[in-house]
């Protein structure tokens, strides 16, 4: 009996070890096929911010770029008008379509101070076009192109710069904690020059519009 008995527990010790080490050997699967899904989540979910960067990294860049050539299209204009020169418009008209793309896709994605910054710069750009097309009704050419020279060098080009450290501010790549205020000081300034030329032109067109 004694001999049995020491054989049945042995048996049962056996038998015990081997199943409770394949109890541990399952929980220790379950645990690494846990964390390898977790790891497997976190991997995808950085490639979705990543890609999700990119894209609005690349959407800043084409809305930044074709800002830059819109301005440079119609400045150019006024200087070929100015020496005489003929001007193709498909150019400028081409600057103003691209924009217009860009400005359009970034609405429905840029956050609501870049889109502020965007939208003034789209009013201002806007003008400019005016600008250009209403050169040859001008009663004094002279002042026309000095008055288009002095808004494309001077107010439109300082939307267009803050239109870039805007978005560069939104993207991390500038941190100035003074921005916020300087953004709105140059907004204000925009919005006022813009207008101020909007009543100019506007009375410009009246006049022209009268019967002599």
């Amino acid at each position: 009996m004694t001999t049995l008995a020491v054989a049945l527990i042995s048996v049962g010790g056996t038998l015990g070890g081997t199943l409770g080490g394949a109890v541990l050997s399952q929980r220790a699967s379950r645990a690494e096929a846990v964390e390898q899904n977790q790891r497997a989540d976190r991997e995808r979910e950085q490639e979705r911010n990543d890609q999700a960067q990119q894209a609005k990294r690349d959407l800043y860049a084409h809305l930044n770029t074709t800002a830059r050539a819109y301005r440079i299209a119609a400045q150019d204009a006024v200087h070929a008008a100015e020496r005489g020169e003929s001007i193709d418009p498909a150019l400028l008209d081409a600057a103003k379509e691209a924009w217009a793309d860009q400005y359009s896709q970034a609405q429905m994605a840029l956050p609501t101070d870049v889109l502020q910054v965007a939208s003034t710069l789209n009013r201002s750009l806007g003008i400019g076009y005016s600008v250009v097309k209403q050169l040859p009704s001008s009663p004094d050419l002279d002042g026309a192109y000095q008055r288009a020279k002095t808004w494309f060098n001077g107010p439109l080009s300082d939307g267009v710069y803050l239109l870039r450290v805007t978005l560069r501010h939104d993207l991390g790549v500038e941190v100035d904690p003074h921005f916020q205020q300087t953004r709105m000081q140059m907004l204000a300034t925009l919005d006022t020059a813009r207008n101020n030329l909007d009543q100019v032109l506007s009375a410009e067109r009246a006049q022209a519009a009268r019967p002599d």
